[in-house]
C-alpha cells in the first residue's frame, strides 16, 4: 500500500474502525491493542485528526489491522440477522478448536495481526463454505445452528 493510499485511507479508515468498535463495546485499550498497540497520546492524536477530517498517514500495518476488521464486521452482518446475535457469537466462548474455549474477540484481542486474521479466514469460511478446500481454513470446525445459543 502506498503513503498515498495509506493518506487517503487512513481517516476513512479510522472513523469506520471507531464505529465498529463502539457497536462492539471495546475500551481504549482493547481498540489501541487491535490497532497494533501504538500508544494511547498516538491513538488519541491519529482519532483527533479523523475527527477532525485533518490529513493523516497511518503506519503500514495500521490499515492492514483496519482491513481485517472491516472483513470480520461485514462476514458478521452477512452471517447473522441482527447485530445481537452477532455479537453474541463474537464475545461468547466457543468450543471450536480453534478457539479452544475462547471467544473469537478474545482471539483477537490477544492474536494481534495473525488473532484478526484467524478470525476473518474462520468467518470467511463459514460464509463462503469453503471448509475442507486447502489453507488454514480446513482446520476450522463451522459453526451451525445447533451450536449458537442465544440466551
Amino acid at each position: 500500500m502506498s503513503k498515498e493510499d495509506r493518506t487517503r485511507t487512513s481517516g476513512p479508515g479510522l472513523r469506520t474502525f471507531s464505529q465498529i468498535a463502539d457497536w462492539v463495546g471495546l475500551s481504549a485499550a482493547e481498540r489501541i491493542a487491535i490497532l497494533g498497540g501504538s500508544g494511547r497520546s498516538t491513538y488519541y492524536h491519529w482519532m483527533k485528526k479523523a475527527r477532525e477530517r485533518r490529513p493523516l498517514t497511518l503506519p503500514l500495518d495500521t490499515p492492514l489491522q483496519i482491513s481485517a476488521l472491516l472483513g470480520i464486521y461485514k462476514a458478521l452482518t452477512i452471517l447473522f440477522e441482527d447485530e445481537d446475535q452477532a455479537l453474541v457469537w463474537l464475545k461468547g466462548p466457543h468450543q471450536a478448536p480453534l478457539f479452544a474455549g475462547r471467544s473469537p474477540l478474545t482471539c483477537i484481542l490477544t492474536g494481534g495481526h495473525d488473532g484478526l486474521m484467524t478470525v476473518r479466514q474462520y468467518l470467511d469460511a463459514w460464509r463462503t463454505n469453503t471448509t475442507g478446500s486447502g489453507g488454514l481454513e480446513c482446520q476450522f470446525e463451522i459453526v451451525t445452528e445447533n451450536d449458537l445459543h442465544f440466551i
